[in-house]
């Protein structure tokens, strides 16, 4: 049988897969992408399975007025659902530190073809494929989601939101201002059967 791949190979394609690690808001700067670069960004992470070509999914592009305004959302919102001070406080200096957040959102279509869970699933991969485009391209990236993602009122005061949306995730995008430490990674052979027959 023959082993050839049936595509040419790209090794540094899949080192950069084999080695890709997310930066935390805390270790990103203050520089990010350009319209230009973040625009090539954007368009490579569209690139993901959708079933029927559904496209259940869009992006909203925050820059920092809207960022400060989601970092104030979050603290009166936090506190009118009763969340820990503290828990508060991260969520939103999380917003506060940011100068460009990517939110991707999850817009499910009518189809019969096409269960939500596998329409999730395409948002999800253009979450992925936005964080990894973003990393190839030299920036550091996060995706994060909490209870801002599924929360009713903040995504219609904070995104404007129609009622079956909600978000897939948030991407903060800047320069990498420290590099953070590896961490343990899954283990392939406790994770993996193989079946042959």
């Amino acid at each position: 049988m023959d082993d050839t791949p049936p595509l040419a190979p790209s090794p540094e394609a899949l080192d950069f897969l084999l080695t890709r690690r997310s930066r935390p808001p805390r270790m990103l700067g203050e520089r990010f992408p350009d319209d230009d670069t973040l625009r090539t960004i954007l368009t490579a992470a569209l690139r993901v399975p959708d079933h029927g070509k559904l496209e259940p999914w869009r992006l909203i592009v925050l820059r920092r007025p809207a960022i400060e305004r989601l970092a104030r959302l979050t603290r009166s919102r936090g506190e009118e659902l009763g969340l820990e001070p503290d828990r508060i406080e991260k969520d939103a200096s999380g917003f506060e530190t940011a100068n460009l957040i990517v939110a991707v959102v999850f817009s499910p279509k009518d189809s019969e073809k096409v269960p939500e869970a596998e329409q999730y699933a395409s948002a999800a991969s253009v979450c992925l494929s936005l964080l990894n485009a973003t990393l190839a391209s030299g920036w550091g990236a996060v995706w994060l989601t909490g209870w801002r993602a599924t929360d009713r009122p903040f995504l219609t005061r904070g995104f404007d939101l129609f009622p079956h949306e909600t978000l897939a995730g948030l991407i903060h995008i800047g320069d990498e201002a420290r590099v953070p430490p590896e961490r343990p990674r899954p283990d392939v052979d406790a994770l993996t059967t193989w079946v042959d027959e």
